[in-house]
């Protein structure tokens, strides 16, 4: 028996649309699906952030884009508007997370939007648009008291920096671990890390603002990779022995090689930034039949069901605060303006999109 489908409230919204590969995003009106199919949510997007996954979408990073034009973003908070035939977990009126990795309810297919009169792509959530057709798994409910600013985050930033530590590194008392990268992802390895109480914890960028503001969060010590050479940097803290963890953000080639010559015999190093494709590294493998470990993390294998109510349960009890993350706050109007900033070290911590009803209340 087919499922009963029934007109959407929402018939158009603002957004903004990846046309071209290593272009400027277009700000313009986009046209939703007439109704909702089997499992799929109407979300009211108040908050998103900006991940360096979308600068790798734009950039092309993974290559050419087969799908374009589509929309973007996948972190951020909202409010539920309509509910499509099946799903369950939440309901309307819920506020809840926007986030990428899978969590429980029925795993829908993305919707088709339009733009132009001609069919507009989408994954199973975006959040640079004022609303988005969302799979019921990509949605955590949240308290409607909670923040959505810094709910957003738990859509990545957070949940996957804290499950580096938990889930990849599994850091444990007292151990030493590096940083490469201290962006959003990279600032909240560095929170985490802390809570583990690991010992040094060493950040390491480009830009001195995001090493200070690393070092409110937790960080031990920090190195410019433009005025130290981060080897003997290293060295100098921990010995000629390494780190038992070097957790790369950058997606560099060469920053992943020196994170692994900068590890243990017996200790990890975990790519979370994505290398561009057609890249390469080059390592000297035998340790790795001794020990050593060399992966990748794909979004800390963090489960959003279980772990965001963790997340805002410590923020609840005063155990930890992600406010900080916060530094900057821009308009969907200048979402190009923000990519520009992030890619130029301008933005120290994570930069906050309002938009829709939380854009008119800013």
């Amino acid at each position: 028996m087919p499922f009963i489908l029934w007109d959407m409230k929402i018939k158009t919204m603002k957004a903004a649309i990846l046309v071209e590969q290593r272009k400027p995003l277009i700000i313009d009106e986009v046209e939703l699906p007439d109704s909702l199919d089997y499992g799929q949510v109407l979300v009211r997007v108040d908050y998103s952030g900006i991940c360096g996954s979308q600068l790798g979408e734009i950039n092309g990073a993974k290559g050419e884009d087969k799908f374009l034009p589509h929309l973007l973003g996948h972190e951020g908070a909202g409010e539920v508007i309509e509910c499509g035939p099946g799903v369950k977990h939440v309901k309307e009126g819920d506020s809840v997370v926007l986030h990428w990795r899978k969590g429980q309810g029925i795993d829908a297919a993305p919707p088709t939007y339009k733009w132009q009169g001609n069919t507009l792509n989408a994954g199973f959530v975006t959040t640079f648009n004022e609303y988005a057709v969302v799979s019921e798994n990509r949605l955590t409910t949240i308290p409607k008291s909670f923040p959505k600013d810094v709910a957003a985050l738990f859509g990545c930033a957070i949940t996957t920096g804290f499950g580096v530590v938990t889930n990849n590194a599994k850091l444990k008392i007292g151990q030493s671990v590096l940083i490469y990268g201290a962006g959003g992802v990279g600032l909240n390895i560095v929170q985490a890390a802390s809570l583990s109480t690991a010992y040094p914890i060493i950040a390491i960028d480009r830009v001195d603002a995001k090493l200070e503001l690393a070092k409110t969060l937790g960080a031990t010590h920090t190195i410019n990779s433009t005025k130290e050479n981060v080897t003997e940097a290293v060295t100098r803290i921990v010995g000629d022995q390494g780190v038992d963890a070097a957790l790369d953000n950058t997606g560099n080639p060469d920053v992943v090689a020196e994170c692994y010559k900068l590890t243990k015999a017996t200790g990890k190093t975990i790519l979370v930034g994505v290398i561009p494709k057609g890249k390469e590294i080059s390592i000297y493998p035998l340790p790795l039949h001794f020990g050593k470990e060399l992966s990748g993390s794909h979004g800390g294998e963090c489960n959003p069901s279980i772990d965001i109510p963790n997340f805002i349960r410590l923020c609840e009890n005063n155990i930890i605060n992600f406010e900080a993350l916060i530094t900057d706050t821009i308009p969907l109007e200048q979402i190009n303006t923000a990519i520009t900033n992030m890619v130029d070290g301008k933005i120290t911590g994570r930069c906050i999109i309002p938009i829709g009803k939380a854009a008119k209340t800013s």
